[in-house]
């Protein structure tokens, strides 16, 4: 299964701020992070809606991981942003072999696989060991506060 681009970036934008040790710019995930600023805008919104990201207006303001997100799972995320489709659409294509083909059955039961495997890791595991010291070494943000938020 394939992510879709703004899933891969709701990842990657939680994961840095779950390593951040102070919050961040929207301005700042996108230089840090090498994605578009009006992306990386609306996939913030998404996450803050999530429950994964607290966003904090102001001069002193900005961007920062949720007290409990650590607790939401990867498969949550990759959910809320690839909805229900199918690995397969079978009717769009008109496919004559729908009425009695196995193959669908069996790439459902892989994409349930997939996200049963994604349950099991949750947001605040991806950056424990290296990852989060690579993450921030992108570039860490000027403090701003603290990055957890209640």
């Amino acid at each position: 299964m394939k992510l879709n681009r703004s899933t891969d970036m709701a990842l990657r934008i939680a994961m840095f701020a779950a390593a951040s040790p102070a919050r961040t710019t929207v301005e700042e995930l996108a230089t840090q992070l090498a994605l578009p600023r009006s992306h990386v805008a609306k996939v913030v919104q998404r996450l803050q809606r999530l429950g994964v990201l607290v966003t904090i207006r102001g001069r002193s303001g900005g961007v920062a991981f949720a007290a409990e997100a650590g607790e939401l799972t990867v498969g949550q995320v990759v959910r809320a942003f690839e909805g229900d489709v199918e690995v397969v659409s079978c009717e769009e294509t008109a496919c004559p072999l729908v009425a009695g083909c196995r193959l669908r059955g069996e790439l459902r039961r892989a994409q349930a696989a997939f996200l049963a495997v994604l349950d099991e890791v949750r947001l605040g595991d991806l950056v424990d060991g290296p990852t989060g010291r690579i993450l921030l070494s992108l570039g860490a943000p000027p403090a701003r506060g603290p990055a957890v938020v209640p």
